[in-house]
């Protein structure tokens, strides 16, 4: 690995149920209309959580669970298990096959964490969105179709990182995921317009660079 190599996400598993127990619905709080529920992990959990709602913009579906497993995909339970497990839910498996082919497309061309440093021991994820859809928009408070960027990084260098990002661009913290979270890593989500969203990525990714060529300087 080299600096800003990509590292991409593994989907583990997927499995759809056509017809979900009653019961089991009514836990997961499924609408009247969810008949149906698609499942899938994979071992990067960032990447995972906007393919999923890159799925709510391709098929009739909605995010209906989506939760980070303590300590990552190092520390899974299972070969199979990695750090996510993200549930769709839809009115039919048509409709929920659709959402999970979306994921996983999304997941294999474009969300990416990349290597800050040339052993591959910090990596970051700055991903611009450029509309999200009902998951994440949900998540942040903001309409659908809103640009967003979508940082990620380990505490200190997100915390850097998100200061840099609102500084250079015209954009705002929607949410700030403080440190530590489950995978104990930290980010934000900022939104603006897609060129200040853009720009904040940039300004992100360069800091996070910045703490991995000098981490003792300040």
């Amino acid at each position: 690995m080299s600096v800003l190599d990509p590292i991409k996400a593994n989907v583990l598993a997927v499995r759809i149920i056509p017809n979900v127990d009653a019961g089991f619905a009514e836990k997961l709080q499924l609408r009247e209309h969810e008949r149906s529920i698609g499942f899938l992990t994979a071992d990067i959990d960032d990447a995972t959580y906007t393919a999923i709602d890159e799925a709510t913009k391709q098929a009739d579906v909605r995010v209906a669970y989506a939760k980070s497993f303590y300590a990552g995909s190092a520390h899974a339970s299972g070969p199979l298990s990695g750090e996510i497990i993200a549930i769709l839910a839809g009115p039919d498996p048509a409709e929920v096959r659709a959402g999970l082919n979306a994921a996983l497309t999304y997941i294999r061309d474009e969300a990416y964490f990349y290597s800050a440093n040339d052993d591959n021991t910090i990596a970051f994820f700055s991903h611009l969105i450029s509309r999200t859809g009902t998951y994440l928009s949900e998540a942040a408070g903001v309409p659908v179709g809103t640009p967003m960027a979508y940082l990620i990084a380990p505490p200190l260098e997100a915390t850097f990182g998100i200061d840099a990002a609102l500084k250079a661009a015209n954009v705002t913290m929607r949410v700030w995921y403080n440190p530590p979270s489950e995978t104990n890593f930290s980010g934000a989500l900022l939104t603006g317009d897609q060129a200040a969203c853009r720009a904040a990525c940039r300004a992100f990714q360069e800091a996070v660079l910045d703490v991995a060529r000098n981490p003792l300087k300040f």
